[in-house]
């Protein structure tokens, strides 16, 4: 999907533009334009495409999603039921952790076109294959200088939110942080999807030396599997994703066995490097932040697309309330700010606890085996990676 501006003049206004046209990006370009706002959804790349996700839609997102009023259009791509996680750590016995509630697998191929469908129906303008090559502010906002296909457009926005990703940026905007050098990060995801497995109402995690790998329905016989890897761990540096995954197979032979037999389908291999795990939300940086500009969520954590749906939700809510004028930007930036890290620091912190303890094979024994005797400790440490309950704001 290559949407065109619908608006041909070389510079127009919109109350809203968003940069980045993920899960983030899409359902608060989707929410704004329910409650009447002329959005700008915007996105360099062209979709749909393949990106390195877990593809889990935990029982939070579900509902966030129905909140949003996309439940039956999400329903429509026929997602999997998913009803437990079933981990093996390092060789030994596995452990199987039921679900509170059903989760649902989808391919993020589906799933971004399907949110995209939505937010055109509610009246947002989708500029994919686009890229904004400055950012600036002015008197009543910002504008944004684009190019689509060789042609240049100018932008007026009352406001910009960023979601463009954990790695993404515009170039010249420096935003209000002091301009730092990122620590290096060892850490790159992959993924790719496969038929010829017999796949369960499971996701399945395998650990081994240098990473792990998940393996979740997607739908329709496919299974993703998707990992996150250490290359500082892993001595070989494969030219491509199949290399990457045969590394993780060699590391892991109950991975192995389970992919024997599996197929791969063309097309569908991503990566993507470096992730940075552990790292602060920056919920505001002079724009308000949402989906992995605002926060990388350990994977673990296994919720990264339902903090991704709740940080639209609060930037739509007080979004709304700025554009109305009943928040100053100050008091926006501080209200927002102060949603975020209520809501997300806890999860994160038990996240970043559980990635941690998985990369050391003695402790994740340990926790196994614990967990394994006294069942009420698993489904404790899952909910403590989870989002509590919320309404919608």
């Amino acid at each position: 999907m290559v949407e065109m501006l619908t608006d041909a003049s070389p510079s127009f206004v919109v109350d809203v533009a968003i940069i980045g046209a993920g899960i983030a990006g899409s359902s608060l370009a989707k929410a704004l334009a329910s409650r009447g706002r002329r959005v700008l959804l915007i996105d360099r790349r062209s979709f749909p495409r393949h990106k390195v996700c877990g593809e889990f839609l935990s029982p939070e997102s579900a509902r966030m999603l129905s909140e949003l009023g996309v439940e039956p259009a999400i329903r429509a791509l026929g997602p999997a039921d998913i009803r437990a996680a079933v981990i093996q750590a390092y060789g030994g016995a596995s452990l199987r952790v039921p679900l509170p509630a059903a989760a649902w697998g989808i391919s993020r191929y589906a799933l971004d076109e399907a949110l995209h469908r939505e937010a055109l129906l509610a009246g947002v303008e989708l500029a994919t294959g686009t890229s904004v090559t400055t950012m600036r502010r002015d008197a009543d906002g910002f504008l944004l200088d684009m190019t689509q296909g060789g042609n240049a457009r100018t932008v007026r926005a009352r406001v910009v939110v960023g979601a463009w990703g954990v790695n993404g940026r515009i170039p010249g905007w420096t935003g209000e942080r002091p301009v730092k050098r990122l620590a290096a990060s060892p850490f790159m995801g992959v993924k790719a999807h496969y038929v010829g497995i017999q796949a369960a109402d499971e996701v399945e995690l395998y650990f081994f030396e240098g990473g792990y790998l998940g393996l979740s329905p997607a739908g329709d016989g496919v299974v993703n599997a998707a990992a996150l890897l250490d290359r500082s761990a892993i001595r070989e540096a494969p030219a491509d994703v199949h290399g990457w995954f045969g590394i993780a197979r060699a590391r892991c032979p109950a991975l192995d066995r389970r992919l024997a037999g599996a197929v791969p389908l063309a097309g569908t291999q991503a990566a993507v490097a470096p992730v940075r795990l552990y790292a602060k939300p920056v919920p505001w940086d002079g724009i308000p932040l949402i989906g992995d500009a605002c926060a990388t969520i350990p994977p673990l954590c296994g919720d990264g697309m339902a903090m991704a749906l709740r940080a639209a939700q609060l930037c739509a809510a007080s979004t709304e309330r700025y554009l109305q004028g009943e928040l100053s930007l100050s008091t926006w930036e501080e209200e927002y700010v102060s949603s975020i890290f209520r809501e997300f620091s806890g999860p994160l912190r038990w996240g970043n606890l559980l990635q941690r303890a998985s990369g050391r094979p003695l402790l994740a024994r340990l926790a196994m085996t614990a967990a394994r005797s006294m069942p009420a400790l698993g489904r404790q440490l899952f909910l403590a990676t989870r989002l509590a309950p919320t309404s919608q704001s």
